[in-house]
């Protein structure tokens, strides 16, 4: 099994309610995704996939979410966008664009230093 790991960044508010009723304040951070995928057997380039392809594929999602209110925006319209959910939309989205030998295996999103969480069916 091959693993490949692309990352990048992106700027963007969120805040968080709880089930009290209670929010926390509207703030930004530079989220960090990574996404990793793996393949069984290289291409006929010796490659799972060219890095510059996943990362145009990811870049093109999180295109939509840069310098956003990630509340405001139509995928998490009446949720919380933490980075548990923006971990498992991140995977929804790019997974179907892969091609069909690419698994994509997980989305990894940390908010800030020290924090991530990991999404994987």
């Amino acid at each position: 099994m091959y693993t490949l790991f692309v990352d990048m960044d992106f700027k963007a508010q969120h805040q968080l309610s709880f089930a009290d009723g209670t929010q926390e304040p509207l703030h930004e951070h530079n989220w960090n995704v990574c996404a990793t995928v793996s393949a069984k057997e290289l291409d006929d380039n010796e490659l799972i996939i060219d890095f510059e392809e996943l990362k145009s594929m990811l870049s093109s999602i999180l295109q939509d979410l840069r310098g956003q209110r990630l509340e405001s925006l139509g995928a998490f319209e009446h949720r919380n966008v933490s980075a548990e959910t923006l971990a498992r939309t991140l995977y929804n989205e790019l997974a179907p664009k892969l091609p069909r030998t690419v698994r994509l295996d997980s989305i990894e999103v940390t908010e800030a230093p020290g924090c991530r969480a990991r999404y994987s069916p």
